[in-house]
């Protein structure tokens, strides 16, 4: 056990700190998920409440609100958050005349395209049922909710790329600020319009949060090695 303890300092003493962070967030994230994922499983703990939390979200439906929620559960879904970032991807490259930037969206993307459809499959999770559902009957897996990691992984990664702009300290602020709060309002939708539960949401925003972590040490890390210092996108 000493041994060990003292090979985990020698390793943390080689390591930056921001790397330290980026892997403890990483490790933590990872454990939220399953913690979350076994819940939804077994129905228990967290997942136990998810009846009582639709219908709760279904007593306070009114027609502004419905109206409000399929818009914002539109923003979220496939094809239109693959074509905002082909969009996107083509305008950081031409406004910042660099490639970095627009790779390091499409990677994201893909990447949260990727664990969205491969953990629905692994974790096979059923939706609430067809009658709670305002608008299409989705018949495919629950959970983690594709809505919430994709557009989570999609806004946040542009509010991270705002701060590296010598864009004003306030339009950083305000960017970050509708860039979560858009998140948040698109996975609350989806409970809401009863496509999915409140811990297949709360699971998207925890892999939505791994996975930006998991991006955003694997840059520093190149960065550093490159000697470029902070992981800057260009």
């Amino acid at each position: 056990m000493t041994s060990l303890r003292a090979s985990a300092r020698a390793i943390a003493a080689h390591l930056p700190w921001r790397t330290i962070l980026g892997l403890l967030a990483i490790t933590l994230g990872i454990i939220a998920f399953v913690v979350l994922a076994d819940a939804a499983v077994e129905g228990d703990a967290l997942a136990g409440f998810d009846p009582s939390v639709t219908r709760s979200f279904i007593e306070r439906r009114t027609p502004q609100l419905s109206t409000a929620a399929r818009g914002l559960t539109f923003i979220g879904e496939v094809p239109v958050l693959t074509g905002l970032t082909i969009v996107v991807a083509a305008l950081l490259r031409i406004l910042t005349r660099r490639w970095k930037p627009a790779v390091i969206l499409t990677v994201g993307m893909i990447g949260a395209a990727t664990l969205t459809y491969s953990l629905k499959v692994l974790i096979g999770r059923h939706r609430p049922d067809a009658e709670q559902v305002l608008g299409t009957v989705n018949h495919g897996f629950s959970f983690p909710s594709g809505h919430a990691l994709s557009s989570t992984v999609f806004f946040l990664l542009l509010a991270g790329m705002l701060w590296y702009s010598k864009a004003a300290r306030s339009i950083k602020i305000v960017g970050t600020t509708v860039a979560i709060g858009l998140s948040i309002a698109i996975g609350l939708s989806r409970i809401y319009l009863g496509y999915h539960w409140a811990t297949d949401v709360l699971a998207g925003w925890t892999m939505a949060f791994t996975w930006l972590s998991v991006l955003a040490t694997a840059i520093h890390l190149i960065e550093t090695r490159r000697g470029g210092g902070a992981a800057e996108p260009r």
